[in-house]
């Protein structure tokens, strides 16, 4: 009887232990809860208080699963083998008997597999949740980044533009200056070739001027010759009057 009663609470406890995880999972399935809020809900100070002993209850629970689950393995060959089936049918109460320990041993097999599997699933969905969480937060900096950095370029775009404009008007400016010194250039080489044009004119007649004075020099000379040569002449018949 003793034996009876402690296997009755052992899988007691593990179909209750079942519906617990049932439970949390779908609480964590419920999709108007985001992974940040989970990730609040795990950052909170009773689980960096259990932190450290989590692993251990977590592998414990493993292993105590696994000793039940194959316990169940267990009875379920013992009950469905043909032993207890040969007996089963010589006598009819006994057959009643065998089926409902071969029930109980499969029911038994399905909760500890079913809390095994949900225990796994549990610890998988709390992972996935945390790193969903840390995903979102650096996915929402990185386009707080990205923010910036098209904020900054369009920025710089606009200073660009700016710029850009304010060098066309330099241009157009400078442009519209080059132009006028072009033609206050073009308007001093006219001046220029007008002046070099004047003082050449002026080197020729100066020369003209020159070659005329020389000629006049010359005549000069040779009249004044003359009028020598007209003296001694005229002193000589003088003195042969005498």
């Amino acid at each position: 009887m003793k034996i009876t009663v402690t296997m009755t609470l052992q899988w007691t406890a593990v179909a209750f232990f079942l519906y617990v995880e049932i439970a949390v999972n779908l609480i964590l399935c419920i999709p108007f809860i985001s992974a940040q809020r989970w990730r609040l809900i795990f950052s909170w100070r009773i689980w960096s208080w259990l932190s450290p002993y989590w692993n251990k209850c977590f592998f414990t629970m493993i292993m105590v699963l696994i000793v039940l689950f194959l316990d169940a393995v267990r009875e379920v060959q013992k009950y469905s083998g043909p032993e207890p089936m040969q007996d089963a049918k010589v006598n009819p109460n006994l057959y009643d008997h065998v089926h409902m320990k071969l029930f109980r041993a499969q029911r038994n097999l399905y909760i500890c597999g079913f809390s095994l599997f949900l225990w796994l699933i549990m610890r998988r969905v709390v992972t996935l949740l945390n790193q969903a969480a840390v995903t979102l937060e650096n996915s929402a900096g990185l386009q707080a980044q990205m923010e910036n950095a098209v904020k900054a370029a369009k920025q710089h775009q606009e200073d660009n533009q700016t710029l850009k404009q304010a060098l066309l008007e330099e241009e157009k400016s400078m442009s519209a200056k080059n132009q006028q010194l072009k033609l206050e250039v073009e308007k001093l080489a006219g001046q220029l070739k007008a002046a070099e044009d004047a003082v050449h004119k002026s080197h020729a007649e100066v020369e003209a001027m020159r070659r005329q004075a020389k000629g006049l020099a010359h005549e000069y000379d040779r009249l004044l010759r003359e009028h020598h040569q007209l003296q001694n002449l005229q002193s000589t018949e003088d003195k042969k009057d005498q």
